[in-house]
């Protein structure tokens, strides 16, 4: 089956399911199911924008998305990060003002909806869990975490079952909006960094200066821009001054990058006596002679080994 048709059956699941803790969960009296099945809409909206944007993002630039379609899938997280947001608010609301007023909870129901949900969502990870691209593999993150909540939600059930203490259903719902509520908060700030294009967590600019400095072909790298399209595909442009060949320069230049994760570069060529206008350059003239100084160095101290 294909990773594609695998994350659509998910999909299908999810939002059958979903519905299906939404009825549950009024049956029963279950906050925890409620919220649960808040989060399960979250997820079947993810696998849902996931495959919309996936295709999308997939298509080639041109005259009007220069760059691509990559951030198609950022926009897709947008939506559905805040929609987690927003229901995981409203959960820990009602849970709140059933501790304040408890409510009888049918007990039995909700176990055979816990064992459901443990059982659908467990099958979801597992037809997730071959599919290979970054998208995709957190798309069965999603599905494991739903496991989980579900695991917890079927031993609350239980424990209830033999000592009535209404409030553990509210107490476990809040705990479940909490981490969903935690965790999206994550997504939204990794988005915003996307979106206001800073550099990648990790990426170390100092470090990637360093690095490429060690080719002696580069007299100095300067005017360093590195931003993320999408979260996993991370572009990059720069100012090289070098005397060499250019077209070698850049080749060894981008087989750096790549180990940095960078798949586009744009590597603008400067020889050493050209005055840059930019006003990142100013400085260029006191590095070129740094690394000149360096390189004699070096030179002097294996004459004298």
């Amino acid at each position: 089956m294909k990773s594609e048709k695998k994350i659509f059956l998910a999909f299908i699941l999810n939002i059958a399911f979903s519905i299906f803790e939404f009825i549950g969960g009024i049956l029963t009296g279950s906050v925890a199911i409620i919220s649960d099945a808040v989060h399960d809409i979250g997820d079947a909206i993810s696998i849902g924008f996931a495959l919309i944007f996936e295709k999308k993002s997939k298509m080639p630039p041109d005259n009007t998305h220069t760059y691509g379609y990559l951030r198609y899938s950022v926009l897709g997280s947008l939506i559905t990060t805040m929609i987690l947001l927003l229901g995981s608010l409203g959960v820990i609301y009602n849970a709140i003002l059933r501790i304040i007023t408890p409510v009888e909870i049918n007990y039995s129901s909700m176990i055979i909806f816990a064992i459901f949900g443990f059982c659908i969502n467990l099958g979801a990870a597992i037809i997730t869990k071959e599919v290979k691209s970054i998208n995709q593999k957190a798309i069965n993150l999603h599905m494991l975490e739903d496991v989980l909540g579900w695991a917890i939600v079927l031993v609350g059930a239980i424990i209830m079952n033999f000592t009535d203490f209404y409030i553990i259903d509210s107490l476990m719902s809040i705990g479940v909006a909490m981490f969903i509520l935690i965790n999206a908060i994550k997504n939204l700030k990794d988005i915003l960094d996307i979106i206001l294009e800073k550099v990648p967590c990790n990426i170390d600019v100092e470090d990637l200066q360093k690095h490429i400095l060690k080719n002696n072909d580069i007299l100095d790298i300067h005017h360093i821009h590195i931003w993320s399209m999408d979260g996993y595909n991370n572009y990059a442009t720069m100012h090289i001054i070098t005397n060499q060949d250019a077209n070698k320069v850049k080749d060894n230049i981008r087989n750096e990058l790549i180990k940095y994760g960078i798949c586009h570069a744009t590597i603008e060529i400067e020889t050493e006596d050209y005055e840059c206008n930019n006003k990142l350059c100013y400085n260029k003239t006191h590095h070129i002679k740094h690394r000149h100084h360096n390189h004699n160095h070096q030179d002097i101290e294996k004459n004298e080994g």
